[in-house]
């Protein structure tokens, strides 16, 4: 004969631990970074600046879309009708040239709801995301025989600019939180990201002489931070008021305490200064060091 408090007993406890590890399954995603583009501004083998977020293999977030970038997207095996969003950093040639190529291949997509492009204000001569789209695709923009994208009557689907300012700010886009902050490049508005997917959290320095500690800031306990290493610890003035030096990388990576970093947007200057490079980020930052490539991917465990 069945005790029934113990069955019932025993109910509870199963119902208990289901409660407890079924969390765990709705929030455990598959994540991967993959590079894109690993490389800058110049003719090289290398794509401009453009990462990929995956998630349960699906390309989910798209990071800047430089020159190079329409092709490696395609060589990865990403769809546009996966995407979340596109984010720039800034606005660049080599990190924005592509976004025309990808809504003009969009239109032979699948793709019918609305991708947010997010982006930040105007300064000088930049403007800002709504006025940058309205210049390529509005009435009177480049290329305005595509002005439809820009509306709900789309023939295949609406961008939506999203801006953030300088300040810190977040928006959630389904299960994916994007943090954003203003970062220092010279005199031109840029942004850093943090993407936060199920506490796995990827931060993406874009183009900054990280002057401020804004970065710092963003990128605590970042699984991985993306920086980029565009100019040796001996470049001129000028160049180190719009990147940052190897040992100011270091820096950063351990106030901010990451537990993994990628050197990304490898201009030619820095070729053959690998070595030399690791040893002046090692003097602060005694982490993981991975070397970006076009079309790497980096599981996120």
């Amino acid at each position: 004969m069945y005790n029934k408090t113990k069955i019932l007993g025993e109910l509870l406890l199963i119902k208990s631990l289901l409660f407890l590890i079924l969390p765990i399954f709705i929030f455990a995603n598959s994540v991967s970074l993959q590079i894109l583009g690993s490389g800058g501004p110049e003719f090289s083998q290398r794509a401009s600046s453009s990462y990929l977020i995956w998630v349960d293999g699906k390309a989910r977030a798209l990071i800047d879309v430089g020159g190079g970038a329409f092709l490696r997207f395609t060589q990865s095996g990403a769809k546009i009708e996966d995407l979340k969003f596109i984010a720039l950093t800034h606005l660049h040639i080599d990190h924005s040239a592509d976004l025309p190529a990808f809504m003009k291949a969009g239109f032979f997509s699948k793709r019918v709801k609305p991708l947010p492009i997010i982006g930040t204000i105007s300064r000088g001569d930049f403007p800002n995301i709504s006025d940058y789209l309205q210049r390529l695709f509005g009435a009177k923009g480049a290329y305005a025989y595509m002005q439809d994208i820009l509306t709900t009557q789309s023939d295949s689907f609406e961008l939506k600019p999203i801006m953030f300012d300088q300040g810190f700010n977040s928006k959630n886009f389904g299960n994916i939180t994007v943090g954003a902050v203003g970062v220092t490049h010279g005199k031109i508005p840029a942004i850093a990201y943090c993407i936060n997917i199920g506490g796995k959290k990827i931060v993406f320095g874009g183009d900054t002489s990280a002057s401020s500690n804004n970065l710092i800031k963003l990128a605590q306990g970042a699984d991985y931070l993306v920086v980029h290493h565009a100019i040796t610890q001996e470049s001129g003035r000028f160049a180190k008021l719009l990147h940052a030096t190897p040992k100011r990388i270091g820096e950063v990576a351990r106030q901010a305490n990451v537990k993994n970093l990628i050197l990304s947007h490898r201009m030619k200057r820095t070729y053959g200064s690998e070595d030399k490079t690791l040893r002046e980020i090692r003097e602060n930052f005694k982490g993981n060091i991975v070397w970006a490539e076009d079309l790497l991917t980096i599981p996120i465990p």
